[in-house]
């Protein structure tokens, strides 16, 4: 099931108030608990949470430059379909960025807590193949990208990846398990890993390009089997049919 709001909430105990009311409507829209074409009402989400109105108003502003919802003057704010188009763009940067990481990571070597980390990460993903839990996956997929570009110092670059990557998002959650099976998404992680750990730059950036071109696949899959999620079908005034396990 997709979490509730509430339940987004309470995975993100830390930051202040416009950090977090941020961090929680971005991964309800990621996660689809706020659908495509969904009207946001700044009255009713600063009343779920128990805040004023104006953090609810700067973080509609922080998703908008995202690009997850679009401010309509005089008509409200509401959850934008998925761009095709972004989320081609999204995965272009991402590969880039997380190349570079993976190959400096294998030329400089890894901590050995960081390879640690990075194994057991693996190793509970694995664990979700038997409980069929996408959603637990889905974070410790986040996690295991996240591990390896701080525990190279990278930081700034994951930065930036978070920045561009939000549509990007949408289509991961979507894709598991609708377009790609959990099993293979591990087996690219563990390549990633092996890849660097044997200090071999180009098998870690092979690894990369096959685990972040997934999508190539899986999007058009996925447009075929949720159109109304998408862009092109903005126009028709349907509610959007969502994946089994989600609800708004």
């Amino acid at each position: 099931m997709t979490p509730s709001l509430l339940a987004l909430w309470e995975e993100q105990p830390d930051g202040n108030v416009r950090q977090r009311l941020y961090a929680v409507l971005r991964q309800s829209i990621i996660r689809m608990t706020l659908a495509p074409g969904q009207a946001l009402s700044e009255k009713e989400i600063a009343e779920t949470f128990a805040v004023s109105r104006q953090p609810v108003r700067e973080a509609f502003i922080r998703l908008s430059e995202a690009g997850l919802v679009e401010v309509r003057p005089q008509r409200g704010t509401y959850v934008v379909h998925i761009s095709q188009a972004a989320v081609m763009e999204a995965r272009f940067v991402r590969e880039a960025i997380e190349i570079a990481v993976a190959r400096d990571a294998a030329e400089q070597g890894l901590d050995a807590a960081i390879h640690d980390e990075l194994h057991e990460l693996i190793a509970r993903q694995q664990r979700c193949i038997e409980s069929q839990d996408h959603d637990r996956f889905y974070r410790l997929d986040e996690d295991f990208h996240r591990t390896l570009a701080l525990g190279t110092g990278h930081d700034a670059a994951w930065r930036v990846t978070q920045e561009v990557k939000a549509q990007l998002d949408r289509v991961r959650y979507l894709s598991v398990p609708d377009a790609t099976p959990i099993t293979k998404l591990i087996d690219q992680h563990t390549r990633i890993l092996e890849g660097i750990v044997a200090r071999d730059a180009d098998a870690a950036e092979r690894a990369v390009k096959e685990h972040l071109r997934e999508i190539l696949s899986s999007l058009p899959a996925l447009v075929e089997r949720f159109p109304d999620l998408f862009e092109a079908a903005a126009s028709s005034g349907r509610r959007p049919p969502l994946p089994s396990g989600v609800s708004a």
